[in-house]
């Protein structure tokens, strides 16, 4: 039987009772039509689930009592950054839920010279928002308990400027790069992964890039769209260095 699991933006101990969030609540009496006595599983990202059962289901709210935590083990031991050139759309929502299943642990969303989009601050926090709830519903379906980081968009000038130097290894995806994913190497901080957005990175993203010493990384001699290339990538990165 498949677990449901619910993500929930607050602590969670044993024992506790507490209402789901309304969205939360019209999902499990309306879509799963879940009823007093039924179990779910809750995680709140602190990389536990806990184990919870339903004890009312009223019109507009339901109350689960939370019964164990279990600790949970199926991160990658590759920590990556995606830093990802802002696509359009459901291009953007594609990224961001596939990139959490596939175990990135920081999603960056960039604005580069050849960007499409534009956001106001406004649009901006609402877009953030956005990702940060399709990424909760992808841990909610892979499994996992802890959410990757989603920072605000920002241009990339101003995101390498900002950028500390823990030892992570810089890689920009490039047509012309010359590494390939087998031959990497990282350090225990793992790596930072550079996608242009629709129509790649510019002359200026790439010599800014190449200033704060991001090195090319090449995937083969095809051509991907910005929602092809990053997740191809990461697959690639944590099958030869991570999840093995």
């Amino acid at each position: 039987m498949r677990t449901i699991r619910i993500h929930i933006d607050q602590p969670l101990s044993v024992g506790a009772e507490l209402p789901l969030p309304t969205q939360a609540s019209e999902h499990v009496a309306r879509v799963l039509r879940l009823n007093a006595g039924d179990a779910i599983t809750l995680f709140n990202g602190d990389g536990s689930d806990y184990p919870a059962t339903i004890s009312s289901v009223g019109k507009r709210e339901v109350v689960v009592q939370v019964s164990a935590a279990q600790p949970l083990d199926n991160e990658s031991p590759l920590s990556l950054t995606l830093a990802q050139g802002v696509a359009r759309g459901e291009k953007m929502d594609l990224i961001v839920q596939k990139a959490t299943e596939l175990g990135v642990a920081r999603i960056v969303p960039l604005l580069t010279e050849r960007s499409e989009v534009k956001l106001d601050p406004a649009r901006a926090e609402k877009r953030l928002a956005h990702w940060r709830a399709v990424a909760a519903s992808a841990c909610e379906q892979s499994g996992r308990a802890r959410l990757p980081e989603i920072t605000p968009a920002q241009p990339l000038e101003a995101w390498l400027r900002a950028l500390t130097d823990d030892g992570a290894l810089r890689l920009a995806l490039l047509p012309e790069g010359s590494l390939q994913a087998r031959t990497l190497s990282f350090q225990s901080t793992g790596g930072i992964l550079v996608v242009g957005p629709e129509g790649g990175l510019g002359d200026r993203d790439v010599a800014a890039l190449t200033q704060h010493r991001f090195l090319g990384l090449r995937l083969g001699p095809r051509i991907l769209r910005t929602e092809t290339a990053g997740l191809a990538a990461l697959a690639a990165l944590q099958a030869l260095h991570g999840d093995v």
